[in-house]
């Protein structure tokens, strides 16, 4: 760990600390980046010399060391004697306090513990360290015509040169990497630091379009917002493809003129390649990237270039929002719609709105971006909270797809098939065009159920309460909740039959088997996160299909938005009613934003496309909505829906789930919650019940909703509700403030 050379390293000094130091010793207060149950997540360490609020430092806790952020001087109430010292001042910049304050926001909403929020900005005592310095070979001594001629070869392409990689000599000069080591372990090389350039600036006059005035005029309003270094929040409401991510480049070519960082988030890391490559056409070089997929060396990388501050383009998942940005300049929410922006595990938070509130304590730009946004951008933009800018027409001479309902109850697909004739006819004229088919299904794997047809019993989860689902191409049954996975069973597990074990339902898989019977000469692609890999991986898949040397694309959700395909003419939806089944809150408003994110991948080139949804309920007023291009009928109907029931936005939501191994222990929680729930004027709360999983990852599980009006504090109810309370140690307790599903 490296130390800041104005800092004394006291890792060496007992614990006791004080009489080594004497009267020089300060006591500083440490949030510590770890979810501690205590108040506030913060202790006492002592210290040599006076340190700044946001120094961020390592520290002993029992017998581990971890990371935490020095907030200021310790209020003095505890013994100095039982004070542990500082053990490392990592050599980064100190955290903004902005930061720290938002850090105790988010943990206040959330009602987490501020150090399990902090532990995302700090993520590994690794990426503290300074990056390590990169080694390369040179020649120690000029050819000598009397070397064997391998050997001359090494030195002729590395003496006198910059320093290279063993590989990168041996390739050079037409050697094995093993000879290049002998001959440095012989003194014939000498190890030297690579020349790193370090990662290259972003440049804002780079490659940038020209915009039509629509465009331009809210590229402008965004232009002026960073500049103006204040809290702004925008709703970038544009019809698919019509060049919104053009638009906030400019936001961004703003923050990087200004020297500042610009923060881009993706709701899925299916995105990334796409997105990769326009910021590099953009700015000249490819954005810093910040998600679960990369491995530890560029995140560490990644990290430290962020934290030492200059203009940097980061691209990320929702985790790149808790970096500890230097000089953060204005965020980017793309497809701020999407239910991926929510995580479900320990700190609970919806990135959107974290990010709002990091943009407002930080005082910075923030821009939500949407075709179809959610129904709370939609009400705070017409209640004045947020700008909201339109783009009303497509970039270009594009225009928007004609939407066409097949009504399968009319018109069924021929037994063992699943898309109906009317597309299928759709379908040839298209390919015979020499254009491009979409066909989108909501569903992974092959078939989303296996049973018997003798006694009809369904193979299910021996971990969740779920169904298997088959995946062919692998020849096994998985969980897509737990990740639990078998072979194909031979035998029914409750009659014993053989050979009676059926798939049932189509999954994208089965679609593709479907697709290949027919169309046996065109080309196709599957995407969906079980047959794509790493983003590589999707970036070529994307390439072909962009490229024209793919004739039909089968995919799941992952092809449905951010992805432009200029060949693409035809989309047909193999189940529209898909996403309308269960008691979701918010089902239609998901369907809706799917269905025309879906849809709006075709005819983004020369030709109109045409979008076909398969559906048994043409009826639903999302159906005809889209028949219609009718957004604004739509929006209003769900917002008067939910305004007669109370519910988000204009009511609030939290949910309370419980889960313990034992059956009997979940239950023995929920009764000790429902007797001590408090009454409250304005405030309901439902439950216990099973929750609609109710065994998941070998726990039982149950929850309570509370529903409260609008201008109630839902978190002050809930720490007034729970905070006495002291559960078993086997049962954990999530909240979920603003829930978006109740799985």
């Amino acid at each position: 760990m490296a130390t800041s050379s104005s800092m004394i390293n006291p890792s060496g000094i007992s614990s006791s600390g004080v009489e080594a130091w004497g009267a020089a010793v300060l006591v500083v207060r440490v949030l510590l980046a770890t979810p501690l149950p205590f108040a506030g997540g913060e202790l006492d360490y002592i210290t040599p010399q006076p340190v700044a609020p946001g120094t961020v430092v390592i520290v002993p806790l029992g017998q581990r060391k971890i990371a935490g952020v020095v907030t200021g001087q310790a209020a003095g109430d505890v013994d100095e004697a039982r004070l542990k010292p500082v053990l490392d001042w990592p050599d980064i910049p100190t955290i903004d306090p902005a930061q720290i304050d938002w850090i105790r926001k988010v943990a206040a909403w959330t009602l987490a513990s501020p150090g399990a929020v902090l532990k995302m900005m700090l993520p590994s005592l690794r990426f503290l360290e300074p990056l390590p310095v990169a080694t390369g070979l040179v020649g120690a001594m000029p050819p000598d015509d009397t070397m064997a001629k391998k050997r001359r070869a090494v030195l002729e392409v590395s003496f006198g040169a910059d320093p290279m990689t063993r590989a990168d000599i041996a390739r050079l000069a037409g050697v094995s990497p093993g000879l290049v080591a002998r001959m440095a372990t012989d003194g014939l090389m000498r190890e030297e630091p690579l020349n790193n350039k370090g990662i290259p600036w972003p440049d804002p006059s780079h490659g940038g379009l020209t915009l039509n005035p629509e465009q331009a005029d809210a590229a402008d309003h965004l232009g002026k917002a960073v500049a103006g270094r204040d809290y702004t929040p925008f709703l970038l409401d544009g019809v698919t493809g019509s060049g919104k991510t053009e638009v906030y480049f400019e936001a961004v070519a703003k923050a990087l003129e200004d020297g500042r960082q610009a923060l881009v988030l993706l709701p899925e890391i299916a995105l990334s390649p796409a997105t990769v490559r326009r910021v590099e056409e953009r700015f000249g070089v490819p954005p810093l990237l910040w998600h679960s997929g990369l491995g530890q060396k560029a995140r560490h990388e990644n990290f430290r270039a962020i934290v030492e501050g200059g203009p940097r383009v980061v691209v990320g998942a929702r985790s790149a929002l808790f970096l500890p940005f230097a000089d953060l300049g204005v965020i980017i929410i793309d497809e701020e719609h999407d239910p991926s922006y929510k995580q479900d595990d320990q700190v609970v938070y919806h990135a959107r709105d974290m990010a709002v509130m990091r943009a407002a304590q930080e005082k910075i730009t923030v821009v939500m971006v949407s075709a179809t946004p959610s129904l709370e951008s939609e009400v705070n933009a017409e209640q004045g909270r947020y700008h909201r800018l339109g783009l009303s027409q497509r970039a270009g001479a594009a225009s928007l797809p004609e939407i066409k309902l097949v009504n399968t109850s009319l018109t069924p697909p021929e037994r063992g098939s699943w898309i109906a004739p009317p597309l299928v006819t759709a379908m040839e004229q298209t390919l015979a065009a020499g254009q491009q088919v979409m066909l989108f299904l909501n569903r992974r794997g092959y078939a989303p159920v296996t049973l018997c047809r003798r006694c009809g019993e369904k193979v299910s989860c021996p971990n969740c309460s779920a169904w298997l689902v088959t995946h062919k191409s692998s020849g096994r049954l998985r969980c897509h909740h737990c990740g639990h996975g078998t072979c194909f069973p031979e035998q029914c597990s409750t009659c014993s039959a053989e050979g009676e074990m059926v798939p049932c339902g189509p999954g994208v898989e089965r679609l593709s088997e479907e697709v290949s019977r027919r169309f046996p000469e065109a080309s196709q692609a599957m995407l969906s996160s079980d047959t794509v890999g790493r983003a590589e991986g999707l970036a070529s898949v994307m390439d072909d299909i962009r490229d024209g040397r793919v004739d039909i694309i089968i995919g799941t959700q992952m092809v449905a938005k951010g992805h432009h395909f200029p060949g693409l003419t035809l989309v047909g939806v193999v189940d529209a009613d898909l996403g309308l089944a269960g008691g979701d809150l918010r089902a239609a408003e998901h369907t809706w934003q799917l269905l025309v994110q879906v849809a709006g991948r075709a005819g983004r080139g020369q030709q109109r496309g045409v979008a076909m949804l398969q559906t048994a309920s043409p009826e639903t007023t999302v159906l005809q909505c889209l028949v219609a291009g009718d957004r604004a009928g739509f929006i209003a109907f769900e917002k008067a829906a939910r305004r007669e029931s109370g519910m988000p936005p204009y009511g609030r939501l939290a949910s309370i789930l419980l889960s313990s191994p034992s059956l009997q222990g979940v239950d023995d929680a929920a009764h000790l919650l429902r007797r001590s729930a408090p009454h409250y004027e304005g405030v309901t709360i439902l439950g216990p019940a099973p929750a609609p999983i109710a065994f998941l990852r070998g726990r039982h599980r149950q929850r309570f909703i509370i529903r409260t009006a609008r201008e109630v504090n839902i978190q002050a109810v809930l720490r007034e509700w729970l905070g006495p309370i002291r559960l078993s140690a086997s049962v954990r307790m999530q909240i979920d403030i603003d829930p978006h599903h109740f799985m």
